[in-house]
C-alpha cells in the first residue's frame, strides 16, 4: 500500500510541474497582448451603417468590435480577431443577430487599408468542418464591398 502511494506521488509530480508551466505561459501570452493603440471607424451605405473598433496588440494581432445595422433587419453585433497581412486586415467576425442571444455566427472578413480608410471586401466563402474561410485562389473584390470605414473619434 505504501509503495502504491509512493508510485502515485512520483507519477503525479510531472503533471503538477506541467500545469504550473502552462499557467506561466498563459500569463506571458497575456502580457504580450497588451493594446498598443485603438482606432475607431464608421461606415454607411444607403440606409445601412456600421461601426468598427480596432485594437492593435503588441503581438501583432488585431481584436475589436464590429456592429452592422442593416435597414429593416436586426443588427449584427460581435467581435473581430485577426491580423494584418501587408495592407489587408483579415479577421474572423463572431457575432449575434438581433435578440438571438444563443446562436453565435462566425464569418471571415477582409478589409483593405487605403488612404486611411478600411474598405470591406467581398469574396467567395466556403465552409469545411464547421469553419468558414475565404476560398484560396479566389480574389477578394474590394470594389464590390458596400462599406468604406472612415476613421472617427472613439466613444
Amino acid at each position: 500500500m505504501k509503495r502504491n502511494l509512493l508510485y502515485l506521488a512520483i507519477v503525479s509530480i510531472p503533471f503538477a510541474v506541467a500545469c504550473n508551466q502552462s499557467e506561466k505561459k498563459a500569463d506571458t501570452a497575456n502580457e504580450k497582448d497588451s493594446i498598443l493603440n485603438t482606432t475607431c471607424y464608421q461606415a454607411g451605405f444607403e440606409k445601412d451603417s456600421a461601426s468598427l473598433k480596432v485594437n492593435n496588440l503588441e503581438s501583432g494581432k488585431i481584436t475589436g468590435n464590429l456592429t452592422i445595422n442593416y435597414d429593416g433587419k436586426p443588427k449584427n453585433d460581435g467581435v473581430i480577431t485577426g491580423k494584418f497581412s501587408g495592407d489587408t486586415l483579415l479577421v474572423d467576425y463572431q457575432f449575434k443577430t438581433g435578440e438571438d442571444t444563443v446562436r453565435v455566427y462566425t464569418n471571415p472578413l477582409a478589409f483593405l487599408k487605403k488612404d486611411g480608410k478600411l474598405i470591406m471586401g467581398v469574396g467567395q466563402i466556403e465552409t469545411t468542418l464547421g469553419r468558414s474561410y475565404f476560398v484560396k485562389g479566389k480574389p477578394i473584390n474590394y470594389e464590390a464591398g458596400k462599406f468604406v470605414f472612415a476613421e472617427t473619434t472613439c466613444k
